[in-house]
């Protein structure tokens, strides 16, 4: 068994070296060494990225095909990512939009806005881009919406869940909205990924759901698997995510052209295995995760990730009403924007599935919505606590 720290070890630094040193003894003793098995992920990779740069990088499916189920899954597990075309009318995405917007204005939201509440968001542009509110009706009523629950239950469905997880039943995570401007120039966000950080490599359940990459057999390890994945701790940092999500999404209340600071992925959702092996080479220092680390997002770059950035790949034009999607393991990044033509404006609603981790965050979720709360995974800015149009769970 390797050695475990099921909340954040104090020592970071020598529980880097102990853990490493442990997983590389642990692949030596299938037989093979640990650059024989990370060979094995690159190839893979190599492959994937190749055809991600030849092809259709991003699936898109209709709603009506969901809804029917006649969607073809293959592309969509193949590269991690869709659109939902027409997941809501055109007309009911632009009248959540316009509702937003009377929500904050009656209550003097720019009056009142202190700036963004975390230093992830801070580098996006537009004062404010991210709006720190969750309870506004239209937020509500498309986290609740039966469309919005039928490509729910259609993507957790392409996991492996038996046992793990109810693919029917979501427990509606509350998330903030973004709302950028025409003539907006935004630095964007630079490739990372969410699934957490150092609990990756150092809790038991995380070690449980990786083993076939820490024991020399990757050629096994799925990334649809939600076997350990949603029973563990998981350790505090200030990007967190507290549920576990089989997609991130979000709902477009614009339309957005593909070259306007879109979204882009890296469309290999097994992409994870290279990224959880690299630091175990020997080009990477003994007590460093190819800079991974706590309270941080889990980054990726050039310097140990080149392989994979080279398909790094932006969504198609998307229009008010559909949908995007990401596996949760997905490399993502914003693309920056100068003088942005049309309005960017997306509610950030993912796919998280009851389960025993989500079920424990449930009780948060009922009390911020009770109170007008910002959740607890987000900075505490609470500005709609005294908002009276906000929704109420009654």
């Amino acid at each position: 068994m390797l050695p475990n720290w099921e909340t954040t070890p104090t020592d970071l630094p020598k529980a880097v070296r102990e853990i490493k040193k442990a997983i590389r003894a642990n692949i030596e003793a299938s037989g093979r060494s640990v650059e024989e098995v990370f060979a094995v992920v690159e190839e893979r990779i190599r492959r994937e990225v190749d055809d991600v740069k030849s092809g259709q990088a991003w699936p898109v499916i209709d709603y009506a095909d969901i809804e029917a189920g006649t969607a073809d899954t293959d592309l969509v597990r193949r590269r991690g990512c869709l659109v939902v075309r027409g997941h809501f009318a055109r007309e009911q995405a632009l009248a959540w939009d316009r509702s937003i917007v009377d929500y904050v204005e009656s209550n003097d939201f720019f009056e009142n806005y202190r700036g963004p509440g975390d230093d992830f968001f801070g580098s996006v542009g537009s004062k404010p881009e991210i709006y720190p509110i969750y309870w506004s009706p239209a937020q509500v009523e498309a986290r609740g919406h039966e469309r919005m629950a039928t490509v729910q239950r259609f993507l957790n469905g392409l996991w492996h869940h038996d046992g793990w997880f109810d693919p029917a039943r979501d427990v509606g995570y509350p998330d903030r909205i973004r709302r950028r401007p025409p003539g907006t120039d935004s630095n964007g966000l630079g490739s990372h990924l969410d699934p957490g950080t150092l609990d990756l490599w150092m809790t038991r359940e995380y070690q449980q759901a990786f083993r076939h990459l820490f024991n020399g057999t990757p050629e096994q390890y799925d990334p649809w698997d939600a076997a350990h994945r949603t029973t563990g701790p998981q350790y505090p940092g200030t990007t967190m995510c507290s549920v576990f999500r089989t997609f991130q999404g979000w709902t477009a209340l614009s339309d957005m052209a593909h070259d306007q600071g879109v979204l882009h992925t890296v469309p290999i959702p097994g992409a994870m295995a290279y990224l959880m092996l690299r630091p175990l080479l020997d080009d990477v220092a003994d007590d460093d995760m190819c800079g991974v680390t706590v309270n941080q997002v889990f980054p990726v770059n050039s310097k140990y990730h080149s392989l994979l950035l080279e398909a790094l790949t932006g969504i198609p034009d998307v229009h008010a009403g559909d949908s995007v999607w990401w596996h949760c393991d997905m490399i993502h990044s914003v693309a920056p924007v100068q003088d942005q033509q049309g309005w960017g404006n997306v509610m950030y609603i993912p796919a998280a599935p009851w389960c025993a981790r989500n079920e424990r965050y449930v009780e948060e979720i009922e009390r911020a919505h009770a109170t007008g709360s910002s959740p607890s995974d987000f900075p505490e800015e609470h500005y709609e606590r005294a908002w009276p149009n906000r929704s109420r769970p009654a």
